[in-house]
C-alpha cells in the first residue's frame, strides 16, 4: 500500500499541548525514538502520561494514534479485519496497522488491560525486527525509522491476573511518572483551570492528602486531571466544596464511610 494516500492528517497534534516537565522524561524519550527503541510509561492514573504522548508526538511533529486497552481488546482490533463494505468485503486496518503505515507514533495506553493473548501481537513491532505480521491478507508490514511504539500501564493496579509480562516489559525503555511537585502541580492547575493560584495550592494539599490514603481505603488518591476538573468548575462559579464532592470525591470511592472521610478533608481546607 502506497504510505502517500493513507490520511495522517486525521492523527496529526496540530497545536502543541501544555506539558510541564518533571524531570529528563522529554530527553529519554527523544533518545529511544531515535534508536528506534520502544517505550513504557509507568505511573498513577490522571499523571500526565497521555499528555505527554501528545506534546511529544507534536515535538517530533509525528501522527498519533492513541489505542484505550480494555478486557475485550483482540489482536483483530488492534491489527485489522475483513469486513463488508458496499457489498465487497474489503480488509480494513486496525489502529496498529494504520500506525505502522503513517509513520506515527502508536501509544497503546493501560496496555494491561487487554487479554495477554493480545499483547503478544507488537512483539514483532518492540524488537529489531520492527514487523507486523498480518496472518489474514499474509502482508509483512516493515515499520520505518519514523514509526514510534509506546505502551503505559499503572503499577498500583498490578495483580497475578493484571501485570505485564517479562516477555513484553524487558522489548522496552521505561520512563516512570509521578505525581508533580506540590509548586509544580499548582502552577499546572492555574494553567489548566484558570483558578487563582492561592485556591490551587489548597486543591493540590487537598490531593496530598487523599493521597495518603492510598492502600488505606482508597485504591488511588486524586490525580491531577481531577484537580484540574475541581478548578474549573470553580472558576464556572461552582463552590469550592461542591465542586470537590463532584470532581474528586464522588470520583475517587463508592464507600459511605471513605467518602464521608474525604469530605471532612475538603471541609477542613474549603
Amino acid at each position: 500500500m502506497d504510505r502517500t494516500n493513507i490520511p495522517t492528517e486525521v492523527h496529526r497534534v496540530e497545536t502543541e499541548p501544555y506539558y510541564a516537565s518533571q524531570g529528563s522524561e522529554i530527553e529519554l524519550f527523544e533518545a529511544a525514538y531515535r534508536n528506534q527503541i520502544p517505550i513504557l510509561l509507568k505511573g498513577p492514573t490522571g499523571c500526565g502520561k497521555t499528555r505527554f504522548m501528545e506534546h511529544m508526538a507534536f515535538r517530533l511533529s509525528r501522527p498519533l494514534v492513541t489505542v484505550s486497552c480494555h478486557d475485550d481488546l483482540t489482536a483483530s482490533d488492534l491489527v485489522g479485519r475483513f469486513l463488508l463494505v458496499g457489498g465487497e468485503t474489503q480488509w480494513v486496518d486496525g489502529p496498529l496497522a494504520q500506525a505502522v503505515r503513517c509513520d506515527a507514533l502508536c501509544y497503546l495506553d493501560e496496555v494491561v488491560e487487554a487479554r495477554k493473548d493480545t499483547t503478544v501481537v507488537i512483539h514483532p513491532l518492540a524488537d529489531e525486527r520492527r514487523v507486523l505480521p498480518i496472518e489474514k491478507t499474509g502482508e509483512l508490514l516493515r515499520a520505518t525509522e519514523a514509526f514510534g511504539l509506546t505502551i503505559s500501564y499503572n503499577p498500583g493496579y498490578q495483580s497475578v491476573l493484571k501485570d505485564l509480562k517479562q516477555s513484553t516489559r524487558q522489548r522496552f525503555v521505561a520512563i516512570e511518572f509521578g505525581y508533580p511537585s506540590a509548586e509544580l502541580e499548582t502552577q499546572i492547575v492555574v494553567r489548566e483551570s484558570g483558578l487563582d493560584e492561592n485556591t490551587a495550592a489548597l486543591l493540590v494539599k487537598y490531593a496530598a492528602m487523599t493521597r495518603n490514603l492510598k492502600g488505606n481505603g482508597l485504591e488511588e488518591g486524586a490525580s491531577t486531571r481531577l484537580l484540574v476538573h475541581a478548578g474549573k468548575l470553580m472558576v464556572s462559579g461552582v463552590d469550592s466544596r461542591v465542586a470537590c464532592q463532584g470532581a474528586i470525591v464522588e470520583a475517587l470511592t463508592d464507600e459511605p464511610e471513605m467518602l464521608a472521610a474525604i469530605n471532612e478533608l475538603a471541609t477542613s481546607l474549603f
